[in-house]
């Protein structure tokens, strides 16, 4: 099968990629790299079912000129402003990364025929909900970020073209996912602060932040589960754990993946790390178990992995 990949050079789509190509796949991999990093995508560079072509999917007509050449089966759509409090600054990042590239990829895939959509869409277009753990039919949605009104948006849009375009679509709402090839997140900053400085830890918020944390592998296994459990024109789920971290249990995992364990944690106060953070994240992932499908990790087991693979490749000050 012909695969497009957006956002291929980031976090999620490097873990996705090699395993897409071990499955016999072509895979093109589209980034322009503002988050994403070109050496994610070393080690398979030279597969030859494997294409990497830099590219800003913002732009409506070199997104169809690349979608028409290719003439992909399925689309994986990971692109995205993941950073929300970047967009909490740049207030057009999420309308022009999320929103637009959203909207010409569907308008790709109409264009030259493709059919089957996957989207990364995120548990933070619930907002602040009073339903938790908060189900796949709760509502009214009532985001607090950009980027979780532009993960909305998205939705509204591969519905839309789903329906008017015989494409069949798989949505998935993640709780936070980590493990190796992070672009940005709380194990990742807290590594590179304590590679700069292990005096102490600075952290966003009063550390009762708390939220299920799923390792990558996980998340994708989840995502090929659903996908190939589920058959109607628009098929959503929840991808989470039973369990939930909080910051404070992500320093302190941190901490001893570094072996700084007596290194102090400063908070900066406030129940919130930024503007648009949401404090208290449960989803509910019944829907997809009762298909068949559970995570390996709990939440705590998945920051711990994380962490360490965080130290392995960006900070580890002891053998």
């Amino acid at each position: 099968m012909r695969i497009v990949v957006t956002g291929g050079a980031g976090f999620i789509a490097s873990n996705l990629i090699p395993r897409l190509l071990k499955q016999g796949h072509d895979v093109l991999a589209v980034d322009n790299l503002f988050l994403g990093k070109r050496e994610h995508l070393e080690p398979f560079a030279s597969n030859p079912k494997f294409r990497f072509v830099e590219l800003d999917l913002v732009g409506r007509e070199p997104t169809a000129e690349l979608f028409a050449s290719f003439k992909p089966e399925r689309v994986w759509h990971l692109a995205a402003n993941s950073d929300i409090s970047f967009g909490t600054i740049h207030t057009d990042v999420d309308l022009k990364a999320g929103t637009i590239v959203t909207y010409n990829v569907l308008d790709a895939m109409r264009l030259c025929g493709t059919k089957e959509i996957i989207f990364s869409s995120s548990g933070a277009m619930y907002g602040e909900p009073t339903v938790m753990p908060t189900p796949e039919n709760y509502g009214p949605l009532l985001p607090i970020s950009l980027y979780a009104a532009s993960k909305l948006a998205c939705e509204g849009l591969i519905t839309a073209y789903a329906h008017n375009y015989d494409m069949k679509a798989w949505i998935f709402r993640f709780g936070n996912i980590v493990g190796p090839n992070p672009t940005h997140g709380a194990i990742y900053d807290f590594v590179l602060k304590l590679a700069k400085d292990p005096s102490s830890l600075p952290v966003l918020g009063d550390g009762k932040q708390s939220k299920p944390y799923v390792y990558v592998e996980d998340c994708i296994d989840g995502i090929e589960f659903g996908q190939s459990h589920s058959s109607e024109e628009v098929n959503y789920f929840n991808l989470t754990v039973d369990g939930w971290t909080s910051v404070a249990q992500i320093a302190e995992a941190t901490l001893r993946a570094m072996k700084l364990e007596n290194t102090p944690i400063v908070y900066s106060g406030g129940s919130r790390g930024w503007r648009g953070d949401i404090p208290t994240v449960r989803l509910d992932g019944s829907k997809i178990k009762k298909l068949g499908w559970a995570p390996k990790l709990t939440s705590h087991e998945a920051v711990d992995r994380a962490a360490a693979d965080a130290v392995r490749k960006y900070g580890n000050l002891k053998s």
